[in-house]
C-alpha cells in the first residue's frame, strides 16, 4: 500500500509539473488578477467621494451581471452568504423549517440556512456532477417526507421541508433538469446557490437562473471580485424589489425621513466594490477562456496518470472550470492527504474538498440522507492550481 501510494504521489506531482512547470515559489490554488479598469474605477469612487451604499456603479453592476447571465434582475450586496439568506427568507424559509441542502458544499451553503432559524437536511451528491442527486433526493423524500395541509413535513421530526438549494460545485452545473422535476414533483422551491459558477451554462442557460433565485459570490479566490461581495438573481420584479428593500435596512424612499417598514439587514454592497466588480466583469470573458485552456491541459496531462481522474464538465454543460479538479480511483482519506502533503511541500497549492457539512460540530445532529457517494468524494477530491494567469504557463 505505501509503494503503491509513492507511486501515485510521484505521478500526480509529475503531472502538475507538466501542466504549471517547477514551481519556483508557491502556486496558489486561487488568487485574482487586475489588469484593466480596476484602478480607474475605483480611483473615481474616491475621487469623488462616492465610496459607500449609492453611487452609479451599484447599479452598473447589476445591469451587468443581469445582462450577462440572462436574469432579468439582479441584486447586488455584501457577499454570497447574505445573498442566500436573503433569497431564502424571500423563498418562505422560516425558523424551525428544515432546508434540503448538499453535505458536500462551502459551510456557508448550511449556514445562511441557520440565519434563517432554520435548520440544514443534508443530501447526496452525483458522481457525475459533484451536485445534488437528483435520483437520490426523490428516493430520500419518498422515505421521509410527508405531504400535509402545511406542505411537506419531515416524519421524523415533524419540521416543515421548506425548500432545495442545489450549489454548482467548483463551477459545474448540477442536474437542474432533474432537480427541478423533483422539486415540482414535491411543491418546493428552489435557490440555486451558484457562487461559484459565474460563466456556467446548463443547457445554453446560465446557472442560477432556473429556480426562483440564484446567488453568486464575488469574494477575493473567485472567478471575478469585488474584494467581497455577493448577488441575487431572479427572474421575477417582485421579488428583486423585495430583495433590494430587505437588503437596503427596508428604508422608504424619501428625501429626508428615515421609515422603515420591515426587520431588515444592511446587506449593501458599496460602490467602492461595485466599481471593482464592473472592471472585473469587463475581463470575464478572457478569465473564462483562459482557465478553460488550463482545464484542457489538466484533462489531456492526468488522461495519462493512473489512478487519477479529472473532473470534467457535465454533459450538456459549459463549465467555468472555476476550481480544477482530481479525483482518485480510490476513496482513503490517507491516500489523498499523501498526495495533498507531496504537492504542498513542492509548491503546489492543493485542497480536498470540504469536510462534509454535516461532521461539523454544529450540524452533526442535523438531519441527513444516505451520503455514500459525499462520502467517497469527500475521501477522494483534490483541487489543483487555478487561476487564469497559470494558462499562460502552457506556452
Amino acid at each position: 500500500m505505501a509503494a503503491n501510494t509513492s507511486l501515485l504521489s510521484e505521478n500526480f506531482l509529475s503531472g502538475l509539473r507538466q501542466v504549471l512547470g517547477v514551481a519556483k515559489s508557491s502556486l496558489s490554488l486561487h488568487e485574482p488578477e487586475f489588469g484593466g479598469n480596476e484602478w480607474a474605477y475605483v480611483k473615481e469612487c474616491i475621487d469623488t467621494g462616492w465610496v459607500s451604499s449609492v453611487g452609479k456603479y451599484v447599479d452598473e453592476f447589476e445591469l451587468k451581471l443581469a445582462e450577462f447571465t440572462g436574469a432579468r434582475h439582479a441584486v447586488a450586496v455584501v457577499n454570497g452568504t447574505a445573498a442566500l439568506h436573503i433569497a431564502l427568507q424571500i423563498a418562505g424559509v422560516k425558523a424551525g423549517d428544515e432546508v434540503l441542502v448538499p453535505a458536500l458544499s462551502f459551510v456557508a451553503t448550511a449556514n445562511a440556512v441557520s440565519h434563517c432559524g432554520a435548520v440544514p437536511h443534508f443530501v447526496d451528491s452525483s458522481e457525475s456532477t459533484l451536485g445534488l442527486d437528483a435520483d437520490a433526493l426523490a428516493s430520500h423524500l419518498e422515505f421521509v417526507a410527508e405531504r400535509t395541509a402545511g406542505g411537506l413535513r419531515n416524519k421524523n421530526t415533524g419540521r416543515k421541508i421548506a425548500a432545495i438549494v442545489p450549489m454548482h460545485t467548483f463551477g459545474h452545473p448540477v442536474d437542474m433538469d432533474g432537480l427541478m422535476h423533483v422539486a415540482a414533483r414535491f411543491s418546493l422551491p428552489v435557490v440555486e446557490d451558484a457562487a461559484e459558477s459565474l460563466g456556467s451554462t446548463y443547457r445554453g442557460s446560465h446557472t442560477g437562473t432556473f429556480g426562483c433565485m440564484g446567488v453568486l459570490s464575488f469574494n477575493g479566490n473567485k472567478i471575478i471580485t469585488t474584494g467581497g461581495g455577493g448577488a441575487i438573481l431572479t427572474n421575477d420584479p417582485d421579488i428583486a424589489r423585495q430583495a433590494k428593500h430587505l437588503t437596503t435596512t427596508a428604508k422608504q424612499p424619501h428625501r429626508w425621513e428615515f421609515v422603515h417598514d420591515a426587520v431588515a439587514y444592511n446587506y449593501r454592497l458599496p460602490n467602492l466594490n461595485a466599481a471593482l466588480g464592473c472592471a472585473q466583469l469587463e475581463r470575464l470573458p478572457d478569465f473564462l477562456t483562459r482557465k478553460r485552456q488550463l482545464a484542457e491541459n489538466y484533462r489531456k496531462t492526468f488522461a495519462h496518470i493512473p489512478g487519477v481522474h479529472f473532473i470534467d464538465e457535465p454533459e450538456g454543460c459549459h463549465s467555468n472550470f472555476w476550481l480544477n479538479a482530481v479525483r482518485l480511483s480510490g476513496a482513503s482519506m490517507s491516500v489523498r492527504d499523501a498526495l495533498l502533503v507531496v504537492a504542498n511541500d513542492a509548491g503546489y497549492q492543493c485542497r480536498p474538498a470540504w469536510a462534509l457539512l454535516n461532521k461539523l460540530p454544529m450540524y452533526q445532529d442535523c438531519p441527513k440522507a444516505d451520503l455514500s457517494v459525499a462520502e467517497a468524494l469527500e475521501a477522494s477530491l483534490i483541487n489543483l492550481p487555478s487561476s487564469p494567469k497559470l494558462a499562460a504557463l502552457l506556452t
